[in-house]
């Protein structure tokens, strides 16, 4: 269990595709990859599409897509730490980057969907592409932080797994849903992540990410809601139907994203448990 919370399968995105944890997403850049005065900080290699020669840090300037392995290393290198100081034992998920569409354990999907999260596979899916495709619909303002939350919303969903909350999912539908709850926990989750962003070392003892300005963070929350069940439905189809919300508000998305950046703890991440959303 996830201290002082619950446990999650998997809802969907703008397209609804049922059994995918989706969470929709704009473009941006990452604020200060490196840090510490190293030239070189160890990225570690994901295997993933075109990312598979990210390696060090210096690949970022010949391949700028090298940027995500450096949010992931980030990402993965928190919860490695922090589970096991919670008496919990992390596994690393691997993370996939595609192209138009993709076959997973958990069903076809393509770039409309946007990233996902597969948890028989345990494994992050990516179609860089998408993120400037939400952008121009969805009208977020992006930046490299906005890219960072998606990622960490995506391991949100990993924490989710690993704690078993992923089997909590029974209502797929609807302002209270399970599939509601579970996605505002990821967002919750990946402010956690937020918060300590800037202490995360590589394995030389370098931070990934320098700071976090106050226009990150703001590009941060814009993502958040810019992914809200309310902005979607607006843009989409020109009315907002609650029974319909799989994924939160625009305002409960950045509450919650902020409850975990404000807290950095896990315990604050209950939405199972909040009667108020």
């Amino acid at each position: 269990m996830l201290p002082g919370g619950m446990g999650i399968p998997v809802g969907g995105g703008i397209g609804g595709l049922i059994l995918l944890v989706v969470i929709l997403l704009l473009n941006g850049g990452i604020p200060g990859v490196g840090g510490g005065g190293s030239e070189e900080p160890t990225v570690r290699n994901t295997g993933a599409g075109n990312l598979d020669t990210c390696t060090k840090g210096t690949d970022l300037a010949k391949n700028e897509d090298c940027r995500f392995v450096f949010y992931q290393n980030s990402i993965e290198g928190f919860w490695a730490a922090e589970l096991p100081r919670r008496g919990k034992k992390y596994t690393r998920a691997p993370m996939r980057i595609f192209t138009g569409s993709v076959n997973t354990r958990c069903g076809a999907a393509s770039s409309a969907v946007g990233p996902f999260y597969c948890p028989p596979e345990m494994r992050v899916f990516l179609d860089i592409s998408f993120f400037q495709t939400l952008q121009t619909q969805l009208g977020a303002r992006g930046g490299n932080f906005a890219e960072a939350y998606v990622v960490a919303h995506e391991y949100g969903h990993h924490i989710q797994n690993l704690y078993g909350y992923l089997d909590r999912i029974k209502t797929r539908e609807g302002p209270t849903s399970d599939a509601v709850r579970s996605e505002l926990q990821a967002d919750c989750l990946a402010g956690i992540w937020t918060n300590h962003a800037t202490t995360v070392p590589d394995k030389d003892g370098d931070t990934f990410i320098e700071g976090l300005t106050e226009d990150d963070i703001a590009r941060g929350l814009d993502a958040a809601a810019s992914v809200g069940d309310d902005r979607i439905q607006e843009k989409t189809q020109g009315r907002v139907t609650p029974e319909n919300f799989s994924h939160g508000t625009a305002e409960q998305r950045m509450k919650w994203f902020k409850v975990g950046m404000d807290s950095g703890d896990m315990t604050a991440c209950d939405t199972w448990g909040s009667s108020q959303l």
